[in-house]
């Protein structure tokens, strides 16, 4: 639900808002609006992560199609990105626990090469209108014994609503998950959690200037 009331509606015979305006909002994912040219929703293969210290960008491919195209990108914020990834690892469990797990699909030959992210895009066909994706600030994931459903969800005001809906065979979920997984693992090493100035010396704290601090306990002191 929405938290506090909306400014008020120049239409109605208020004074237009001056200046900026600053409310919070939190919406249900689940009461999410889905646009009528969302609702089908695109069948896709696999996916394409790409990241950047402010978002990653998934491209979710269609490999079957001619010639070979990308055909949804989402750009999440980081946080959204974590809890996607941890949310689609527990939808696969329970997926696991109702309808076992779901068929392997065949390993390519441990001798092929691995493409670089240049030869990958030079081979799917990125649509025009695709180039800057759909954003989203949370996901919702439901799932059949046949197939996963994704939900990308913008929780702006006046309402939640998707902004890209995206089916992916269960047979390619744990394959995903792996992908998913190590585009976090490469993300982490690349960007590191930056320490905070402010909350490095509690208020009270003595501070020593460099070379002058003090080791307590015969700790270590902490390496970058």
């Amino acid at each position: 639900m929405d938290q506090g009331s909306p400014p008020p509606d120049p239409g109605e015979g208020s004074a237009p808002v001056q200046g900026a305006y600053s409310q919070q909002i939190n919406h249900a994912p689940v009461s999410a609006r889905v646009p009528e040219r969302l609702a089908r929703g695109v069948l896709t293969s696999g996916v394409i992560v790409l990241d950047s210290p402010n978002e990653f960008v998934l491209d979710f491919l269609q490999g079957l199609s001619r010639p070979p195209s990308i055909a949804a990108r989402v750009v999440l914020p980081p946080a959204v990105m974590f809890s996607f990834v941890a949310s689609l690892r527990d939808n696969l469990n329970k997926y696991t626990e109702r309808f076992g797990p779901p068929a392997p699909l065949p390993k390519p030959p441990p001798q092929q090469p691995r493409p670089s992210i240049q030869e990958l895009y030079e081979h799917f066909k990125l649509p025009e209108d695709l180039m800057s994706g759909a954003y989203a600030n949370s996901v919702l994931i439901g799932h059949s014994p046949s197939e996963f459903l994704f939900d990308f969800i913008t929780g702006f005001y006046p309402t939640a609503s998707v902004s890209c809906r995206v089916f992916l065979s269960a047979q390619q979920v744990p394959r995903t998950l792996e992908t998913l997984n190590a585009a976090l693992g490469t993300y982490q090493k690349r960007f590191p959690p930056r320490p905070n100035p402010q909350q490095q010396h509690p208020p009270g704290q003595q501070q020593h200037p460099p070379g002058q601090g003090q080791n307590p306990q015969g700790q270590e002191p902490p390496t970058g």
